[in-house]
């Protein structure tokens, strides 16, 4: 029997691969899409709930499938409110994790961000960290959290200050040796993949996926 994913952050970078990469996969048979605006131009295969995802747990009774793919950020630039920006980065993955839980879905994949920690003094992380420690208290089987370095790809919209980043680190990364490996660009495309990648294993029991690990996933599971 074919299954049923949802995504949330389709028409984000990651979130968009995801989407991409699961219409080609045979093994999914539909797609559930949530999100403030709709994508033009998709298969009969996907279903779009266009909502308020602040809100998201209006929707408890169409939140049901097999697994779960949380595409969901913000940047500091975009949202520079930092009440709304932790509503967005920490409250719509955790909301999108207890009505997994409540719905019995038994896989849960979030991206969260290298140097998440909720005890961290850095606003950032700290909400980052938050959200895993959350998410994690939902005890969904296979839960999955990607760490990601800056995310490399295509976007649609321009985050200038990303951009230079991305652009210094393509100069240096030849210096990233050892510990510092796990700061190299990652790929958007890699890292939609791992994440299809271990929804489909049974065999992999880390619940942290570090930077590191993102492409050796791609690869090998």
């Amino acid at each position: 029997m074919k299954k049923t994913a949802i995504i949330l952050g389709a028409s984000g970078l990651t979130g968009g691969l995801v989407l991409q990469k699961l219409l080609n996969d045979d093994r999914y048979g539909s797609i559930k899409l949530f999100s403030r605006s709709k994508i033009e131009g998709l298969s009969n295969r996907v279903t779009q709930y266009i909502c308020d995802l602040l809100e998201l747990e209006n929707f408890k009774s169409n939140f049901t499938a097999d697994e779960v793919y949380c595409c969901i950020g913000t940047t500091k630039s975009k949202t520079p409110d930092k009440e709304l920006y932790k509503k967005i980065d920490y409250g719509i993955p955790v909301a999108a994790a207890k009505l997994a839980n409540a719905n019995n879905i038994d896989t849960f994949l979030v991206v969260s961000a290298l140097g998440a920690n909720a005890n961290s003094s850095v606003f950032y992380n700290k909400t980052k960290g938050e959200m895993e420690r959350d998410v994690l208290q939902q005890s969904i089987k296979n839960t999955f959290i990607f760490r990601p370095s800056l995310i490399g790809g295509d976007r649609e919209e321009q985050r200038t200050l990303e951009k230079i980043g991305l652009t210094i680190l393509k100069i240096i990364e030849p210096l990233f040796i050892g510990k510092l490996k796990k700061y190299k660009i990652t790929q958007a495309n890699d890292l939609a993949q791992a994440m299809i990648n271990l929804a489909n294993t049974t065999n992999y029991k880390e619940v942290i996926i570090t930077s590191n690990d993102i492409k050796r996933i791609t690869k090998t599971t």
